[in-house]
C-alpha cells in the first residue's frame, strides 16, 4: 500500500548495496564465500516519518558474517571486551562475553572489580577476566585520583586490540566505578573503538550525554525504560508510541547521529537518518539477560560489518552505517536463538538456554561449511 504511493517511494531511503552472500543459494552444508556485485539486497530503512519497514535481516547476516578460512588466525574474526561486572551482578558480564564468543568472535574479555572476578571466571574458562575496575568502599578519598589513572593506564593498554567494547552489563552504580568507566569511554572514542552500551551503561550517558554524543560508532540499546529516560532526558517528553519511527529519529538526531536500538516487541533502530525495525518472533518467555545477550551479539556483528565496509572493494557499500547492520543482525540472531529455546524448554527457558542456540541459529542463516 505504502509502496504504491509516488511521494513515499521518494521519501524512501534504502540501504544500499547489501549483496546476498552466494550462501543464500548453496546447499545447506556450504560455506559463506565471497559476496558477488551483480546482485544486491535491499534492507529497507526510511527517513524521518511514515511506517518503520521491516530490515531485510538475514540477508544482513549473510553479507557481514566473515568467511571461516583454513588461512586465519587468533584474532581474526573479533575481539570483544566488556566492561562491567561488579559485586552485586556478575551474570550479566559473562552473559555477553560468552555470547560474543558463541556468535563466533575469537576472544571475549571482562573488565571488572576483583570482586567478581573470581566468579566470573569460574563461569567459563574461555574468558579472559581483568580484575581492574574498584568500587568506592575499596578506595581512599585520597586515593581516588591515583587509582582512577591506574585503571586508565591499565585498560588503555589493552583498548587497541579490542574490535568493539560493551559499557554496562553487571556495572552498578557506584560513583567511582562510573567515573573510572566514564574515563575508559572517552578513551575508546579517541581510539575510534565502536562502543555498545546496555544497562547501567545507560544510566551513566543518561546523566553525562557527552560520553556519547556526536559519536557515530556509538551504539544504545535501552529497554523500554531506559528508553522512556533517555526520552525525557533528552527530548523533554514523554515517550510517543504513534510516532515511535519520528521520535527515535528525533533522539539519535539530538545526541548526534549516534544509532539506537529501542527494544520491544519490535525492535526498532535508528542512526537519526533512517529508521528500520526487526520484529520476527522470538519467545514468550522474558527472563532476565536477553539483553546482555543482544549486547555481546551487536557487537560482534558492528565489529564484522565495520571491518566488510571497510575492506569491500565496492564504493557504493561504504555509505553504509555498520552499526545500524550490526543491530540488525544482532536483533535477528537472539530472537531465533530464543524461539529455538523457548521450543526446547517452554517456561522453563532461561538465558544459558538461549546462549546455546546462538551457534545453531547463526548456522541456520549462514552455513559455515567444513
Amino acid at each position: 500500500m505504502w509502496a504504491a504511493s509516488p511521494a513515499f517511494r521518494r521519501r524512501l531511503f534504502l540501504l544500499r548495496s547489501l549483496s546476498p552472500s552466494p550462501c543464500a543459494a548453496l546447499p545447506g552444508n556450504a560455506a559463506c564465500s565471497s559476496p558477488s556485485p551483480s546482485t544486491s539486497i535491499r534492507v529497507n530503512a526510511m527517513s524521518a516519518s511514515g511506517p518503520v519497514y521491516e530490515a531485510d535481516a538475514e540477508a544482513v547476516v549473510r553479507r557481514i558474517t566473515p568467511p571461516l578460512d583454513r588461512a586465519r588466525h587468533k584474532g581474526q574474526a573479533g575481539k570483544i571486551a566488556v566492561i562491567g561486572g561488579c559485586r552485586e551482578y556478575t551474570g550479566a558480564p559473562y552473559f555477553a562475553a560468552i555470547s560474543a564468543l558463541k556468535v563466533g568472535a575469537d576472544l571475549s574479555h571482562v573488565f571488572c572489580t576483583r570482586d567478581a572476578a573470581t566468579v566470573i571466571k569460574s563461569y567459563s574458562p574461555e574468558l579472559i577476566v581483568h580484575p581492574i575496575l574498584e568500587e568506592s568502599y575499596s578506595v581512599s578519598d585520597g586515593e581516588r585520583e591515583s587509582v582512577s589513572s591506574r585503571i586508565l593506564t591499565e585498560v588503555a593498554k589493552w583498548m587497541e586490540r579490542f574490535d568493539c567494547i560493551v559499557v554496562g552489563p553487571g556495572l552498578g552504580r557506584d560513583s567511582f566505578l562510573l567515573d573510572c568507566v566514564s574515563n575508559i569511554m572517552r578513551h575508546a572514542r579517541q581510539a575510534n573503538i565502536p562502543t555498545v552500551v546496555d544497562g547501567d551503561g545507560l544510566f551513566l550517558i543518561t546523566n553525562n550525554l557527552s560520553l556519547v554524543e556526536g559519536n557515530l560508532l556509538a551504539i544504545l540499546t535501552p529497554n523500554v525504560y531506559e528508553y522512556k529516560r533517555l526520552v525525557q532526558k533528552v527530548l523533554n517528553c514523554e515517550v510517543n508510541e504513534e510516532n515511535a519511527s519520528e521520535q527515535l529519529t528525533a533522539l539519535c538526531q539530538k545526541i548526534g547521529g549516534i544509532t539506537i536500538m529501542r527494544k520491544g516487541k519490535a525492535d526498532i533502530i535508528s542512526d537519526g537518518k533512517t529508521v528500520t525495525q526487526v520484529s520476527t518472533f522470538g519467545s514468550p518467555r522474558r527472563c532476565g539477560g536477553q539483553g546482555d545477550i543482544l549486547s555481546g551479539s551487536v557487537a560482534v556483528f558492528a565489529s564484522w560489518a565495520r571491518h566488510f565496509l571497510l575492506t569491500n572493494e565496492y564504493p557504493t557499500e561504504k555509505s553504509v552505517n555498520p552499526m545500524m547492520l550490526g543491530c540488525i543482525a544482532g536483533s535477528l540472531l537472539l530472537r531465533k536463538a530464543a524461539s529455538h529455546a523457548f521450543e526446547k524448554n517452554k517456561r522453563s527457558t532461561v538465558t544459558t538456554d538461549i546462549i546455546e542456540f546462538l551457534g545453531k541459529s547463526l548456522e541456520d542463516i549462514c552455513p559455515a561449511g567444513h
